[in-house]
């Protein structure tokens, strides 16, 4: 488990619009199914989900986006499937290896109208995902409805539509400097909290995977940017002893630093905000860490009390405030919901969406991959019900939609906004960097 979470913090880095009457079904069509495409059968609809979940480093690393995935097909197939037909969902082991996803990638043009919910590491190579035949030959393209894109290939493939989309903007992936879109609504609310001039402090990277420390750089600008400028930057490996986090905090204690943010794993949180306790550090007003520190091991360290978490998705302990988050908690499991999961489903409910345009203007037998794409390509508002934040896939740009918790006595509770089941959402939030990437 230990070196589950390692890996996952690694990547660091949430959607439904049609209520249930609008599922087509079998019964609503005079015109008998028909196989339509690959993956699409008279009764059913074949999607795949590649996730690394079988390595011997990490067993079941983003087993959660599998579950996601399945949980999802459980409910829409509960309420009528899509377009009158069944959802299948096959499942391939990337295993953290390029070669394996490739293979994957292959084995589900072969069998997969889409992939949808995909958490694979190293997706190097798209051209068979770009290139993949439909029914009739043409290289339509696999549509991709991922999770994860760590590299710069996969972030700009012209068929993959991120749930938690990449923040460069891939015109510019080959000038240098290149331009990233970044939500701020978290700093921001935290200098309108704390002050303009109140906040410096360290910005830690997790050193373990490049495209995962790259990742971080222009969000950091953007915070700095902002005004929280630095006392000190320091990579740090998810596996560091204890050790490795003195000379941080000493930086910390010199500066009187009084904001903090990480962004590896929980465990380097803990290990971070356990060290400065240990060192006497009292001068942090705010230590922030996003969607990966919302995970039990935080609540039940006693050390990360007053640790703000942004999230991309409406806390679990919500359902009551929305729909679709009580369908996901239900079909996917409390002991199986954390953010992969949540993301998945996500992801899948883009999908959803995607061929019910299709059903709507082409009917049943409508159902193609080229259709898929172009109807994607349209949504401009998604939310999965509310469960994330707005989304404008037509764009592929990040979402300016925040929610903010603070871990406070064993729980997470939310500060921002404060109603239940809501976001804050503004397009000011929004912020291009403009930052030289070597990776990119």
């Amino acid at each position: 488990m230990g070196r589950m979470r390692i890996l996952t913090g690694l990547v660091v880095a949430a959607i439904v619009a049609t209520a249930l009457g609008g599922v087509a079904s079998a019964a609503d069509s005079k015109e008998a199914l028909t196989a339509t495409d690959v993956g699409v059968s008279p009764t059913e609809i074949h999607i795949g989900v590649i996730a690394d979940t079988g390595s011997s480093l990490a067993p079941g690393l983003f087993q959660g986006s599998v579950d996601g995935v399945q949980g999802w097909a459980k409910w829409r197939n509960a309420n009528g499937g899509l377009a009158g037909r069944k959802v299948v969902v096959d499942v391939f082991d990337s295993g953290l290896d390029a070669s394996k996803a490739r293979n994957a990638i292959i084995d589900a043009c072969a069998k997969d109208l889409a992939l949808v919910g995909t958490s694979a590491i190293f997706v190097a190579n798209v051209n068979d995902m770009i290139g993949c035949p439909d029914k009739s030959g043409a290289a339509t393209g696999l549509p991709d409805y991922p999770v994860l894109t760590t590299e710069v290939a996969h972030q700009c493939s012209t068929v993959s539509f991120p749930i938690n989309p990449p923040l460069l903007d891939c015109a510019t992936r080959t000038q240098s400097p290149q331009t990233y879109h970044t939500s701020v609504g978290a700093p921001q609310w935290l200098l309108a909290k704390y002050g303009k001039k109140a906040l410096h402090g360290v910005y830690v990277y997790p050193s373990d995977l490049k495209a995962s420390h790259d990742s971080w750089i222009p969000q950091y600008k953007a915070r700095q940017d902002l005004g929280i400028t630095q006392d000190g930057t320091f990579d740090v490996s998810a596996r560091a002893p204890q050790s490795a986090f003195t000379p941080i905090v000493q930086t910390m204690k010199e500066k009187g630093s009084t904001y903090a943010i990480q962004g590896g794993t929980a465990n380097v949180m803990i290990a971070l905000m356990k060290e400065a306790k240990l060192q006497g550090v009292n001068t942090v007003k705010a230590w922030e860490c996003t969607l990966q520190c919302y995970d039990d091991t935080i609540l039940a360290a006693p050390e990360t009390e007053g640790l703000y978490v942004d999230l991309l998705f409406l806390p679990f302990d919500e359902v009551k405030s929305n729909k679709m988050l009580a369908n996901f908690v239900k079909y996917v499991g409390k002991d199986k919901a954390d953010g992969f999961s949540a993301q998945a489903w996500a992801a899948a409910e883009l999908f959803g969406e995607s061929v019910q345009k299709v059903v709507d203007e082409k009917g049943d037998n409508g159902v193609t991959r080229s259709a898929l794409l172009a109807a994607t390509k349209t949504i401009t508002d998604f939310d999965a019900g509310g469960m994330i934040g707005t989304l404008d896939v037509s764009t592929r740009r990040p979402s300016n939609c925040t929610a903010i918790t603070q871990v406070k006595g064993g729980k997470f509770v939310r500060v921002f906004p404060k109603k239940a089941g809501t976001f804050s959402c503004d397009d000011s939030r929004e912020v291009a960097v403009k930052v030289d990437v070597p990776s990119s």
